[in-house]
């Protein structure tokens, strides 16, 4: 199950999803709820423990298991908090520049609330108002702007598009909360984890590597020169790769299923 961060969606897996099928993985990847085409309810939660609630349920609609989890960003966060609470869904655990420690909810997210009011009147006048907010935090979020050219920016913002783009953007901000990843207990994560890190990322707490593989029961950590946070773009051949060794190593017995991710669209 392959699950992606704050601003993009499953698109982000659209490489890594096939190689991982071609490989051998029956492979999903999941929009979370309120991001990418996912629903929006008016009255649902968005924030860390709600989305591993809807991951932990979107597996039994699945009619699966146990499943390997691979989550990026916020989905990394979401993906380790699923392991420790719920330990009997997760076989194996990637966790790709997650959100821990100070990293929650971000400097990007916060640097992104802070212009907010700078950016107000730009914001009010179209429906490409979010472009402003999140574009920053996408271009940021690689080491090689040409992984992250200007037609790329637009599909991650797509789902944000209208003039409800901007609130609903800024209400799943305001979802990711510190107390949520606070309570989660490292040494509870039961299953074999790769802890995978773009050492180029500009947000997030260059601590969080270290502090994942010294609290982690069984983990590794595989840290990527030169790459930004989203791994899945400016090295899914490598990524790719990754995960199917991580899979390999121990693979799973005659006639159950590896989860990984879906070939996205």
């Amino acid at each position: 199950m392959l699950l992606h961060g704050f601003g993009t969606s499953s698109f982000l897996w659209r490489a890594v999803g096939p190689a991982l099928a071609v490989g051998g993985c029956t492979a999903f990847a999941a929009d979370l709820l309120g991001h990418g085409e996912s629903d929006r309810p008016f009255d649902a939660g968005f924030g860390i423990a709600a989305q591993a609630e809807y991951l932990d349920r979107a597996l039994t609609a699945l009619r699966v298991a146990r499943a390997t989890v691979v989550g990026v960003d916020l989905g990394g966060t979401v993906a380790l908090r699923l392991a420790a609470t719920r330990p009997d869904r997760v076989e194996r655990l990637v966790l790709i520049n997650p959100r821990l420690l100070d990293s929650v909810p971000g400097a990007d997210i916060r640097a992104m609330q802070r212009n907010t009011a700078r950016v107000a009147l730009r914001i009010s006048r179209g429906v490409l108002g979010a472009t402003a907010l999140l574009a920053p935090l996408l271009e940021g979020a690689v080491s090689d702007p040409a992984h992250m050219p200007p037609r790329l920016v637009a599909r991650y913002l797509a789902p944000f598009v209208g003039r409800e783009g901007v609130g609903h953007l800024l209400a799943l901000a305001r979802a990711i909360r510190e107390e949520e990843i606070e309570s989660v207990r490292l040494e509870g994560v039961r299953a074999p984890t790769l802890v995978i890190w773009g050492t180029a990322d500009r947000w997030l707490d260059q601590r969080i590597p270290e502090h994942l593989a010294e609290g982690i029961p069984r983990s590794r950590l595989l840290t990527l020169p030169d790459v930004g946070r989203l791994v899945p773009e400016e090295s899914p051949d490598q990524l790719s790769s990754l995960l199917l060794e991580f899979v390999g190593v121990e693979a799973p017995a005659a006639g159950r299923g590896v989860v990984a991710g879906t070939p996205p669209r």
